[in-house]
């Protein structure tokens, strides 16, 4: 049977993110940007904080997207927000845009990708405050610590695939394509060396699904499900956490004790 074009944004969005093979967490990310898009689409600014989640975006038809003004809509909107949201934030939301426009021309539902223009914004340099990333030296000392292994598998993979410490956190067990040493490509695209890869198999062993960092005690009952490993029941690692192991496992390896942070674990 065939199955028809959609007509609206929306459930383009919707088909897209049931084909790409995400866990629940990432779809619901992703959906939230798509659905900032939406807003631009409409000339409509997103609503912010609190209000974001609740708002319902536009009903748009997705032949908007082959409109002649498109990629000129979708460049201001992408201006728009890098005066309002994080490059970090915005560079999710072009990645993600780029990849469901992609997919839907391959579908044959649009005729042109709108989105050729827009491109990831460049990150802000260090601030003269901003700790320095750790020497190889350094990084050689981190990874002889006597550190579990949860932690040495988060610690290399931050090194060997500059990614953020928000990327790193979010990804999910099913995200993983150990033999190519990558994420998914419907994922947040992230490369890993040698280190993490021979890590990795053994931290997730048993496990198919779930996030890939686990805190070390079983999940709350308001845990969300997207969250909770349905393997040990434990929850998502979270980014304080991470940061406190880290720091504290580091502290003898520093003059003044005060150990290093996550963001010195990323390369030059």
């Amino acid at each position: 049977m065939t199955i028809r074009p959609p007509v609206e944004y929306a459930v383009a969005a919707e088909r897209y993110l049931a084909a790409s093979g995400l866990g629940t967490g990432s779809r619901r990310v992703y959906r939230i940007a798509l659905d900032t898009w939406a807003w631009a689409l409409a000339d409509r600014p997103a609503p912010v904080g609190p209000e974001r989640r609740r708002a319902r975006p536009p009903v748009l038809p997705l032949a908007l997207l082959d409109r002649p003004d498109a990629p000129a809509r979708l460049q201001a909107a992408a201006a728009h927000r890098a005066a309002t949201a994080g490059t970090r934030t915005l560079n999710r939301e072009i990645s993600t845009l780029r990849a469901a426009a992609a997919w839907w021309l391959t579908q044959g539902w649009i005729t042109t990708d709108p989105t050729t223009a827009l491109r990831p914004q460049a990150l802000p340099a260090p601030g003269p405050t901003d700790p320095a990333p750790l020497t190889p030296e350094q990084l050689r000392a981190l990874f002889a610590l006597r550190a579990p292994l949860r932690e040495q598998t988060l610690w290399h993979l931050l090194h060997e695939s500059g990614a953020t410490i928000e990327a790193a956190l979010a990804l999910d067990v099913d995200h993983l394509d150990l033999p190519q040493r990558r994420s998914h490509p419907s994922t947040t695209p992230l490369h890993w060396g040698t280190g993490t890869a021979r890590l990795l198999p053994l931290l997730i062993a048993g496990r198919t699904a779930g996030p890939l960092f686990l805190t070390d005690r079983r999940a709350p009952a308001t845990t969300p499900a997207r969250d909770r490993c349905p393997h040990t029941a434990r929850a998502r690692l979270s980014y304080r956490r991470a940061a406190e192991l880290l720091t504290t496992r580091t502290r003898p390896l520093t003059p003044d004790a005060t150990g290093w942070t996550l963001r010195q674990l990323r390369p030059h």
